[in-house]
């Protein structure tokens, strides 16, 4: 998510304006440097990146990389499928992390697809540990549905991750496994549990996110977010990309999902005593992320 910090609207459109050209730079830069460097065909040291001189610059405080797009689960709305199996070189997705910090990053999110899935979790624990002890970023986080993770995954890697979110968008696992959350007898919401545990036994901050769709709209959650209490419970309303979940060459079509405004807006006044509680809209979803994909662009 990239932070503008709170200034005021005009100031922010100007720092846009001024520096959208760089942010494109940073990127297409960044991109063109990875794929150069996989093919054999980078014959140049690792570009350096100039910064332009103006003290209101927008800088890419917080960043999620979305490394994979492969999955376990078969979430029906879910909107970055498995197009492409193609996962960055560890030491080429470090370069690119060490750039952004370069450029401002102080928060990276990994997120896929399912993170844990790429190399039994190592990748993306190796990953974090280079963000916390190498580059010492202040908040390393991330996203996941939950299934792959292990105890002994923490033991690893628990001491360099500050933020655990896990995904579970109800508690009754009928409703789980018709959105596509689901592994035969596993079950998610057990599983929920365990690592809620464990990120208390490795003081790693527990997060839910929910995506609020069809199938969950008139769910009651409270009392199970009440008992299990992470720092955040971040709801998304169900989100239609086209191309991704939507559309003749998607892998997923989620219109079934789709729910209205005034229908997440009732999901919404019905849990708005959940202190931890924080709301994406579609409009906030699509107007706040900076997001890197597996081919870091």
């Amino acid at each position: 998510m990239m932070s503008l910090y709170l200034l005021p609207v005009m100031e922010v459109l100007t720092a846009v304006w001024r520096n959208m050209s760089f942010l494109l730079q940073c990127m297409k830069m960044l991109s063109s440097w990875c794929w150069m460097e996989v093919s054999g065909t980078r014959k140049v040291s690792s570009p350096k990146i100039i910064a332009p001189q103006d003290p209101g610059r927008v800088k890419p405080i917080s960043v999620n990389y979305h490394f994979t797009r492969q999955c376990n689960y078969k979430c029906g709305f879910c909107f970055h499928t498995a197009k492409t199996s193609f996962v960055l070189p560890i030491e080429e997705a470090k370069k690119g992390l060490a750039m952004l910090k370069d450029a401002g990053m102080e928060k990276i999110n990994f997120s896929g697809g399912e993170p844990f899935l790429q190399e039994r979790g190592n990748f993306v624990g190796e990953l974090v540990k280079f963000c916390k002890k190498e580059l010492k970023l202040p908040s390393v986080s991330i996203v996941s549905n939950g299934s792959l993770i292990t105890e002994k995954w923490f033991k690893s890697y628990g001491e360099y991750l500050d933020i655990l979110a896990v995904s579970c968008d109800s508690f009754h696992e009928e409703v789980n496994k018709l959105i596509g959350r689901g592994q035969g007898r596993k079950n998610h919401v057990e599983k929920l549990m365990k690592i809620r545990q464990w990120c208390c036994d490795y003081n790693v901050a527990f997060k839910i996110n929910s995506v609020i769709n069809s199938y969950n709209v008139h769910e009651d959650m409270r009392d199970e977010i009440t008992m299990i209490s992470p720092i955040r419970w971040k709801v998304f309303q169900c989100l239609i990309i086209d191309g991704e979940n939507s559309g003749e060459e998607a892998l997923r079509q989620a219109e079934k999902f789709v729910i209205s405004d005034d229908d997440f807006k009732g999901f919404l006044d019905r849990h708005k005593d959940i202190k931890c509680l924080v709301p994406e809209s579609n409009q906030q979803m699509r107007d706040s992320y900076l997001i890197l994909d597996e081919y870091v662009s």
